[in-house]
């Protein structure tokens, strides 16, 4: 079922982690109703309602129940089909107000109904264009003046005799923002308990005979030593691998807390409904091939019962706390203990990871194989992580995002206490075919994953190998203070290979001090070359070479060391002697370092140092520097102040949303605006754009051309029709035309080659000379509303110098887009030019934010070019397209 806004029924989680659907009230839950007040207490009647009589049930439940009516909108909470409670409003007496009320059921008071409510009720109501609540509540009502003031939202109270009128803000601001993730990160890692930590296991569909996907997990329970108490469900076996066995979930001794399915596709909805009856709250569904009836079905018993679900089409799941050591997958080995949690979507991935992790010694405290992600994502794993007290490295594999502004709030706050790395999959357009193909979301582009990783301080890479090798440095090495690498090698080659990974990662090699070179030359031997590189020669002995780290990192020049060794047959040192210098030298504690070693026959292993540590060693110098200048990143990140959101002046937003309302009216397919309807938009925004005229005949255009020429008269012509999108690939734009022929005569050219087509023109003055720049927005079908900034005008194809932010746009991420464009230098004033007006630039960016964040219906938005000069900016040309869109909460606590 869906409501008047055309939002359908949702679940979601309650605070103990119950799973519950919250819905509009329809006319056949009256009865339910009346039931539910009744079942209150005297008391509880008396807070609700001021006074206790027999008809305030009847009265409360027929008002719920109304026929829909403008002003009024009421949500239930159901468990397991059953209503556990109401939250209603109506049209209040002043403007943008509306009287708020909320009933639970007594047996479910402070589990989290009337918040949860409250906060769905709150989202629909900003859609109606309410700004505010107001709640009467009996002084002594504690509870429910505490649901009020916990909400995060700004609540003002007013006495009034015996009773509290309480006034709720329903602004989505950063403190209800946050308040709303830690209510969801308590629901959702109490719901993960029994997927991470069950006490009791069964397997269902492990054949009597080796090869089958089921006999290999549960062959990995029992040789794991889990310590819960296990079962196998197969109705021709009454043990399996010793393990007892049952012809079905129901006629388990026990209701399992999880289940792991590993049926063929048409059997497993009728064994996630079975195990949801017999009381189950987590599946690990293995099984793969599931059709679109079969997949609703799952997901419909995972709903109906609270099942936390992982997968399908998954390798599975891991705990391995030694009190548990559940290994409930089919890889092949075991993942050893550790501290690195992962969530991947590719099997074969996470098989790939959970072995390098296990021969680097890092190990893994949780795994999870989320597959096709039809409930369980990467957002869950994040807050388990963050709670469970083990992991401090997280490694994710995600192929696609089911809620990537919810993933990156909560990524923003977990990256801080851990560092979160992944592998950039999808980057070409054959990746991300192939990830949609098995995807549950959809895949994204390049350009958005990056924003996202970006914003989020996720360390992405490029290859399974690199996410391994950057690993390795962050849980071994601590974080560098910035990008200074000091190069030492013991030859010259090795240095050279060495200094030019560090440099094309984005390091920077400093030259030494005098000091620091006298000082290191008084402890190498004769011939050492103390620069940087810092080459001591394949003389140098095992005590020089720790002497020389020693010295290095005490003059604080450098922020990280890379030592590239060779074996040599100089007699100095043996080649374990001097790897023994490094692991055993006074550098690790202070600043990281990493061993480069040429003839290593592994991409890169940790070497165990002194009181317990390690140090990276790698078998190519890239492969370190790429690991350094990720570490490098991550400090600047961190030492980042997490930005803050402008509040630009003159919006008119509500003019705007009239304005794409009354013009998807007209158009309800969506398509392209036009020139008016682009100006407006803008001036709603008070965005600058060039003057203009509309033409729709010679005479139009001359006469426009007078009055918009300036003192020099030149003007442009740009022809006009529905849909037409690059002009100057149309040659549809005339430059430079001055005097009333010139104006004739363009105007008649445009009309005879685009006959047919042509609508009108736009005439314009000639822009004078600037930088010509492009900003605009695209809403992301999964990410939503992306901002793109760069270098525009007719180059703006072929030099692609573009970078990207999600909206809403934080001051930072502002200057970011500014900064991290080729096209930078030209803004500051390169080349003896001035700077543009870059406080305009950033105004403009801001706004452009904030028009993507108001209008989830602007499906693209391209200002190009925009021109830049010092004096201000101007949008010279804009285009702008509108799809009939529902507004959709991105922050409401729900369910996938």
């Amino acid at each position: 079922m869906t409501d008047d806004l055309g939002r359908p029924a949702i679940h979601a989680l309650l605070a103990d982690g119950i799973t519950v659907r919250i819905r509009a009230v329809e006319p056949e839950d009256h009865d339910q109703l009346h039931r539910l007040y009744e079942e209150m207490s005297p008391e509880n009647l008396r807070m609700r309602f001021f006074a206790v009589s027999p008809h305030s049930a009847a009265v409360a439940a027929d008002h719920a129940c109304d026929p829909p009516r403008p002003g009024h909108r009421a949500l239930v909470a159901e468990l397991r089909g059953r209503i556990i409670g109401l939250a209603e409003y109506d049209d209040g007496e002043e403007r943008g107000s509306a009287e708020l009320a909320v009933a639970v059921a007594d047996r479910l008071h402070h589990h989290g109904v009337g918040t949860l409510l409250v906060e769905h009720l709150a989202s629909a109501a900003r859609a109606d264009g309410l700004t505010c609540f107001v709640a009467d509540a009996l002084s002594e009502n504690r509870e429910v003046l505490r649901l009020f003031s916990d909400l995060g939202l700004r609540v003002t109270h007013r006495m009034d005799g015996p009773e509290t009128r309480c006034t709720i803000a329903l602004d989505q601001d950063d403190t209800y923002l946050r308040a709303v993730e830690n209510r969801g990160r308590t629901a959702d890692v109490a719901s993960m308990e029994s997927l991470f930590r069950p006490r009791t296991v069964a397997v269902v569909g492990a054949g009597r005979r080796p090869g089958s996907v089921g006999r290999a997990v549960l062959r990995h329970l029992r040789t794991g030593n889990f310590t819960g108490r296990l079962f196998a469900v197969n109705p021709h076996a009454h043990a399996l691998l010793g393990v007892p066995s049952y012809p079905a979930v129901t006629a388990l001794p026990v209701p399992p807390d999880l289940v792991v399915i590993a049926t063929p596709a048409a059997a497993v909805p009728s064994v996630a409904e079975d195990s949801g009856k017999d009381g189950a709250h987590a599946l690990v569904v293995v099984s793969a091939g599931l059709d679109p009836a079969q997949a609703q079905a799952l997901l419909a018993a995972c709903r109906t019962h609270g099942m936390r679900l992982v997968g399908p089409n998954c390798l599975g799941a891991a705990n391995t706390d030694p009190a548990l050591r559940m290994d409930a997958t089919f890889a092949d080995a075991h993942p050893s203990r550790g501290t690195a949690g992962i969530a991947v979507q590719s099997g074969g991935v996470g098989i790939a990871l959970l072995d390098g992790l296990s021969r680097l010694g890092i190990g893994v405290s949780t795994f999870a194989s989320l597959g096709d992600k039809y409930d369980v994502s990467g957002n869950d794993l994040l807050q388990w992580w963050e709670n469970d007290g083990v992991t401090d490295l997280a490694l994710l594999h995600l192929e696609s995002f089911g809620n990537p502004r919810a993933f990156s709030r909560t990524a923003r706050r977990v990256t801080r206490r851990m560092p979160l790395l992944t592998v950039d999959a999808g980057r070409t357009d054959a990746g991300r075919r192939a990830a949609a193909s098995h995807s549950a979301a959809a895949a994204t582009g390049p350009l958005t994953r990056q924003a996202l990783f970006t914003q989020a301080g996720i360390t992405a890479t490029r290859s399974i190998g690199e996410l391994l090798e950057t690993a390795a440095l962050f849980h071994a090495q601590p974080l560098p203070a910035g990008a200074r690498v000091a190069v030492v090698t013991n030859a010259g080659g090795a240095g050279v290979l060495a200094a030019d990974a560090c440099v094309e990662a984005g390091l920077v090699l400093p030259e030494p001090t005098p000091e620091l070179v006298q000082d290191l030359l008084a402890v190498l031997p004769d011939g050492a070359a103390v620069g940087n590189p810092v080459d001591v020669t394949a003389a140098v002995a095992e005590d020089e070479l720790r002497d020389c780290l020693g010295r290095l990192t005490a003059h604080r020049v450098v922020d990280a060391v890379v030592v590239a060794l060779v074996p040599t047959a100089v007699a100095a040192a043996t080649g374990d002697d001097l790897v023994r210098a490094v692991t055993q030298g006074p550098v690790r504690r202070r600043i990281p370092v990493v061993l480069v070693r040429l003839e290593q026959d592994v991409p890169v292993r940790l070497l165990p140092a002194a009181e317990g540590g390690a140090i990276p060693s790698y078998a190519e110098p890239h492969a370190a520097a790429r690991a350094l200048a990720h570490a490098a990143r991550r400090t600047a990140w961190l030492a980042r102040p997490p930005g803050t959101r402008r509040a630009p002046d003159g919006i008119d937003a509500q003019r705007a949303h009239a304005l794409t309302d009354d013009w998807l009216t007209a158009h309800p397919d969506g398509g392209w605006l036009g020139p008016r309807t682009c100006a407006e938009l803008l001036s709603c925004y008070g965005i600058p754009q060039s003057p203009w005229a509309w033409a729709e005949t010679e005479d139009d255009a001359v006469c426009a051309a007078e009055r918009l020429g300036g003192p020099d008269g030149r003007v442009v012509l740009k022809a006009y029709w529905p849909g037409l999108v690059h002009k100057s690939a149309q040659r549809a734009v005339r430059l430079d035309l001055r005097g009333e022929s010139q104006v004739r005569g363009a105007y008649q050219d445009l009309r005879t080659r685009f006959d047919g087509l042509m609508t009108g023109a736009v005439v314009q003055p000639l822009a004078e000379r600037g930088t010509e720049l492009l900003a605009g927005v695209v809403q992301d079908q999964v990410f939503g509303p992306l901002v793109v900034f760069g270098l525009g005008g007719t180059a703006t194809e072929v030099f692609a110098d573009r970078a990207a932010r999600l909206a809403p746009l934080t001051d930072l991420d502002v200057h970011d887009l500014i900064t991290s464009s080729r096209c930078a230098p030209l803004l500051f004033g390169s080349a003896g030019s001035g700077p543009v007006d870059l406080d305009g630039l950033e105004q403009l960016l801001h706004r452009l934010s904030r028009m993507a964040e108001d209008l989830p219906q602007l499906a693209e938005a391209d200002f190009n070019p925009v021109l830049a000069i010092s004096g201000g900016l101007t949008v010279l040309d804009v285009r702008a397209r509108l799809l009939p869109c529902r507004p959709q909460d991105p922050y409401l606590r729900r369910l996938r």
